[in-house]
C-alpha cells in the first residue's frame, strides 16, 4: 500500500503543495506565487517544478501519485479544468497530460474543484471529521462551495456540483467573473470584498483602516486589513463584515434548506476573520432557513486553514489506489 502522494492546492495567487503520508499527514511544502497573468503554460512550468522537488523528498523517490485542485470545473474524469475564472488565458486545460509530458512519466494524476478537495481534506483529516456530510464553502480569491455525503465528495451529474459561489442572492445585485448577477462571490470574493470596502471607508477618515498599510486612497485595502482594524474596534470595519456575514448566511440558508445538510464548514483566507464574519452568518442563516432546521443549524471555522486542499488532494490519490485490485501492482513512481 503506497503511503506517500502529492497534494497541490493551485489557487489564483498562490500554489500550495505537500508531501503527504497517508497516515502522518503532510511532510513537505512548498510554497510559490502563481503568477497567473503569465498564463496556463507559465504556470504548468511551475506545477512540474515544484512536483518533482517534493517528489524528491519522499523516501526512495516513491509518489503513489498527486492531486491537484483548482479553481473552477473540473470533468468528470478528473483530467481537465474547464475555463477557471481566477486562471487568465484558460479555456479547457488537460491538466493530466500537460503535467505528465512535463515530468516524464506517467503519473496517476487526479484533477478536482479546489473547494471540493478542501472539503475532503477536512472530512479526513481536521474540522469535518465529526461528520458524515456537510457543506464547505471556502472564501478566498474567488468563493468556493462542495458539499460532503457520507464523507465523500457529491460531484452532480458532471462533477460541478456545489458551486455556492455563484448562488444568486440578488438578480440586480453585482456581476461575478463568470456573469452571474448578484452571485456571492460578487461581494465575497477577495477583490470585490476589498473593493466594496475601499469605497465605503475612503471618506470614513475616522477608521482606523486609514492609519493601516491600505495605500493612498485605500488602493491597497485587503480584507486582512479590515479584520485587523474590526479587531483593534474599529466600528466600521466591523460593519463591513457583518454586512459579508449576513450576505453569507443568506446563502448558506438556501444550500441548507436544498440540500438538508445543517452543518457547515467555512475555510479559505477570508475565514480568518471569525465571528466578525461567522457570527453574522449564523443568525442571517437561522433567519432564512426552514424552521425545522434552525436548532440542528452549525457553522464552524476551518482549522487547518490552507492546508485542508493539500491533505483532500492527497487524499484522493490514496483514495484511488485503495479502489485498485491487488494484481495492478505498486502503482508507485520513480523519477
Amino acid at each position: 500500500m503506497e503511503s506517500f502522494a502529492v497534494g497541490v492546492d493551485l489557487g489564483g495567487t498562490m500554489i500550495k503543495a505537500a508531501l503527504v503520508e497517508r497516515g502522518t499527514g503532510i511532510v513537505e511544502e512548498a510554497v510559490h506565487m502563481t503568477e497567473a497573468e503569465k498564463g496556463p503554460e507559465s504556470v504548468l512550468d511551475s506545477l512540474a517544478d515544484i512536483i518533482r522537488a517534493l517528489h524528491s523528498a519522499a523516501p526512495d523517490g516513491q509518489v503513489g501519485g498527486i492531486g491537484l485542485g483548482i479553481p473552477g470545473a473540473v470533468n468528470w474524469e478528473r483530467t481537465s479544468v474547464l475555463y477557471p475564472p481566477n486562471l487568465p488565458g484558460w479555456g479547457i486545460v488537460d491538466v493530466r497530460a500537460e503535467l505528465c509530458s512535463r515530468l516524464g512519466a506517467e503519473y496517476e494524476v487526479f484533477v478536482e474543484n479546489d473547494a471540493n478537495l478542501a472539503a475532503l481534506g477536512s472530512a479526513h483529516y481536521s474540522t469535518g471529521k465529526p461528520y458524515d456530510s456537510f457543506i464547505m464553502i471556502t472564501l478566498g480569491t474567488g468563493v468556493g462551495g462542495a458539499i460532503i455525503y457520507n464523507n465523500k465528495i457529491f460531484r452532480g451529474s458532471t462533477g460541478g456540483a456545489g458551486e455556492i459561489g455563484h448562488f444568486s442572492i440578488d438578480f440586480e445585485g453585482p456581476i461575478d467573473r463568470y456573469g452571474i448577477a448578484g452571485a456571492v462571490e460578487a461581494y465575497l470574493g477577495q477583490r470585490f470584498l476589498s473593493r466594496f470596502a475601499r469605497f465605503k471607508l475612503i471618506s470614513q477618515k475616522e477608521s482606523l483602516v486609514h492609519k493601516m498599510s491600505a495605500g493612498n486612497d485605500l488602493v491597497d485595502l485587503t480584507p486582512l486589513i479590515l479584520f485587523e482594524a474590526a479587531s483593534a474596534g474599529d466600528e466600521l470595519s466591523t460593519e463591513i463584515l457583518a454586512w459579508a456575514g449576513h450576505k453569507l448566511g443568506c446563502a448558506l440558508a438556501s444550500a441548507i434548506n436544498l440540500l438538508d445538510i445543517r452543518k457547515v464548514i467555512v475555510g479559505g483566507g477570508l475565514s480568518s476573520a471569525g465571528d466578525f464574519i461567522l457570527g453574522p452568518a449564523r443568525r442571517a442563516a437561522r433567519q432564512h432557513v426552514m424552521p425545522d432546521a434552525r436548532d440542528d443549524i452549525e457553522i464552524v471555522q476551518e482549522t487547518l486553514g490552507n492546508q485542508v486542499g493539500m491533505l483532500g488532494a492527497a487524499r484522493l490519490v490514496f483514495e484511488y489506489l485503495d479502489e485498485q485490485p491487488p494484481s495492478t501492482g505498486s502503482g508507485t513512481i520513480s523519477m
